[in-house]
């Protein structure tokens, strides 16, 4: 990772069909391979969210990656907003239960 003055923020909601389809495993697999950092979990409300830091371009890659997820899911709508990065980047990306 660089300095932090160099990385994006973005928090993320994915909506449709992204439980029960490994959609947490796969956008975990897809973020180290990026080198991203941050996290992912499943909501109630049927979604998946998550926070990711790194570079703008491997963020904006992982971003655009969850429009069509893992083979099995059925991606209706993806939500974005900048966050503030933080004075700590999480040291790796995980899925958080």
């Amino acid at each position: 990772m660089t300095d932090a003055t160099q990385q994006a923020a973005v928090g993320v909601r994915v909506r449709g069909r992204v439980q029960g389809v490994s959609f947490r495993h796969y956008t975990e697999m897809e973020a180290k391979r990026l080198g991203v950092v941050g996290w992912v979990r499943n909501e109630a409300d049927g979604s998946v969210s998550g926070e990711f830091y790194g570079t703008p371009q491997a963020v904006a890659a992982l971003v655009e990656w969850c429009h069509s997820g893992p083979p099995r899911a059925r991606v209706e709508r993806v939500e974005t907003v900048s966050l503030p990065t933080p004075a700590q980047l999480p040291a790796a990306f995980g899925v958080k239960f």
